[in-house]
């Protein structure tokens, strides 16, 4: 594994320490009594991912067989509302961004140990200007990113409960995936696994106001 990342692409280790950790921990654990963790499926196939997931923001990505991928202001199960995104995540963003909108969507997946992630972009956004911005926390996890097309060089890291990476600029839309999940790596979560909150601009930004 390496840390010659593509253009792009940040990796802040230990962004987080264990106090911070354990805080956002909480924080996410009240999200998802509102929204509960479920399996989506695959756009066409259903077939059901690896993963369970939940959102929080005005806005939660989702997916299934009918509707396909796609962002909506509900949850998919209990059609209520997404609650929103911890106030620890809004600071996140602000100060590593360099976005002045805030985020609208944060994605949250649940990797148990045998889960993974194929290789896939983050492209359902109507704006690439901001960046994607996740935060790992529980089991270590590794991640690899490539280019912006399918196929070709990548590169491997292995992501720790407390880590952030960023995909922005020439790399916003890479390729990215998680290929495995290194089981009792953490102590964070008490029954093990690895939660990925994924922080995402989704609606176009519009532009400064030049006038007068």
């Amino acid at each position: 594994m390496t840390e010659n990342l593509p253009d792009g692409v940040r990796h802040l280790p230990d962004y987080f320490d264990r106090t911070a950790q354990q805080s956002l921990l909480n924080d996410i654990r009240r999200v998802v009594q509102s929204a509960p963790l479920y399996v989506p499926v695959m756009p066409r196939t259903g077939k059901p991912m690896h993963v369970r997931m939940s959102n929080c923001g005005s806005l939660g990505w989702v997916t299934d067989k009918d509707g396909g991928y796609r962002y909506q202001a509900t949850h998919p199960k209990s059609g209520q509302n997404w609650p929103p995104i911890p106030q620890t995540l809004l600071d996140l963003w602000e100060t590593v961004s360099g976005v002045k909108h805030p985020p609208e969507a944060c994605l949250i997946n649940f990797y148990d140990d045998s889960a993974k992630m194929g290789m896939h972009q983050d492209s359902d956004e109507k704006d690439f200007s901001a960046p994607v911005i996740s935060v790992s926390l529980g089991d270590d996890c590794l991640f690899r990113v490539g280019g912006t097309q399918r196929g070709g060089k990548t590169t491997s890291i292995r992501l720790r409960s407390g880590d952030v990476i960023i995909l922005g600029g020439a790399s916003r839309l890479c390729y990215h995936g998680v290929d495995r999940i290194y089981p009792a790596t953490s102590m964070l979560l008490k029954d093990g696994g690895r939660i990925n909150l994924t922080l995402r601009r989704v609606s176009k930004i519009q532009p400064a106001s030049t006038a007068p």
